[in-house]
């Protein structure tokens, strides 16, 4: 972890591995407004911004906090409170760690096995998105995935029918049974098992959120694998801003920035992570109501949330379905995203009724 004064030095951005996580089609820029707000202090230290980073849950995080000044026990602090975050999310939901809680879970049989309050939290928002979903969100698509050769194994061959139609047997998020007030999971058949990484990104991004906070320190944004919450304002004293990538496979590219201040935003998309086998495009979302790769034209959607979990959730959910039962769904639901579309000439953009609409490019 480092904690960088951006007043004193700019580094460069390091590349970390990904481990079975979406690489988003959103990135963090330093879009600092260059004007002052007048109801800013105009006397003592000029606020700066001090950025925490490090690895976590195979990817990256990156937290800034506003502050005039921060002395050696007050980073200190700052640092222990996103570690304590980070690792109590990776230590109860990793499918990497055999002994995480979830791990612990899934080679459980069908009896009722007791879990945390936190992973409760996750495993009942993610089953209310599929059910608002109509499924597009099933976080025991697993062996789906696993099967599809984005999972640990790797690549092996393109799965036959007979093959899906077994592991569907296995899957299905009605199949899992969550008691709230018990703090309780159980599964209504063998083999069943959850991966929670289309929304342990957010809530993790949510926890160092608080926890930071907690500290006394309103003015942050934090991000993890790009998914994002932000608070307060930036070093210039205005919101802050937050590029949305347009897709392109061959480098990052800015497409769009958003205000945000005291929200979340979230994206998924399919242009990074993907496999071609015969001239054929595989996606590596998979769509648990068939089994099968995504097929239609959404590059990406990205959400805007009150919390990041929310917003990680929906995006993944949006994704399964596309750009048509998508945009249906979230204006149904209220959600407020916005949809890039290929088409034959470049992308159509499609944002729903609530979605801001302080989009610069």
């Amino acid at each position: 972890m480092t904690a960088v004064n951006h007043k004193e030095a700019r580094k460069g951005n390091s590349r970390f591995p990904f481990r079975r996580l979406i690489v988003p089609a959103l990135f963090v820029a330093a879009l600092f407004a260059v004007t002052v707000f007048r109801d800013r202090p105009t006397s003592g230290p000029a606020p700066a911004v001090w950025t925490f980073s490090g690895r976590t849950m195979g990817t990256a995080y990156n937290v800034k906090v506003v502050a005039p000044d921060l002395d050696d026990s007050a980073k200190l602090a700052i640092h222990t409170a996103i570690r304590e975050a980070v690792d109590g999310v990776d230590d109860t939901m990793s499918t990497f760690k055999p002994q995480s809680e979830l791990s612990r879970f899934n080679s459980s049989g069908t009896e009722e096995f007791p879990v945390s309050e936190n992973l409760v939290r996750v495993v009942t928002e993610a089953l209310e998105v599929a059910e608002l979903s109509e499924g597009a969100l099933d976080v025991t698509v697993g062996p789906l995935v696993d099967a599809w050769g984005f999972g640990p194994d790797g690549w092996t061959v393109v799965p036959d029918d007979v093959t899906l139609d077994a592991l569907r047997e296995a899957v299905g998020w009605r199949k899992l049974v969550l008691d709230r007030e018990a703090l309780s999971l159980r599964k209504t058949t063998e083999g069943l098992r959850i991966d929670l990484s289309a929304i342990a990104k957010g809530f993790a991004v949510d926890r160092v959120f608080s926890g930071v906070v907690e500290l006394g320190y309103p003015d942050l944004m934090v991000e993890i694998g790009g998914e994002v919450r932000t608070a307060g304002l930036n070093e210039g004293g205005g919101p802050w801003r937050i590029g949305i990538e347009r897709p392109d496979e061959e480098g990052r590219v800015a497409g769009f920035a958003i205000e945000l201040s005291g929200i979340s935003l979230a994206t998924s998309g399919d242009y990074r992570n993907f496999r071609d086998v015969d001239g054929h495009r595989i996606s590596h979302t998979i769509d648990p109501r068939t089994g099968r790769p995504i097929e239609h034209r959404l590059a990406s959607v990205s959400v805007v949330a009150s919390t990041c979990m929310e917003a990680d959730a929906w995006a993944t959910a949006l994704n399964v379905l596309g750009p048509i039962e998508g945009f249906s769904v979230a204006e149904r639901e209220g959600i407020r995203a916005f949809f890039l579309v290929r088409t034959s000439s470049g992308f159509d953009e499609k944002a729903t009724s609530e979605f801001p609409v302080r989009l610069s490019r």
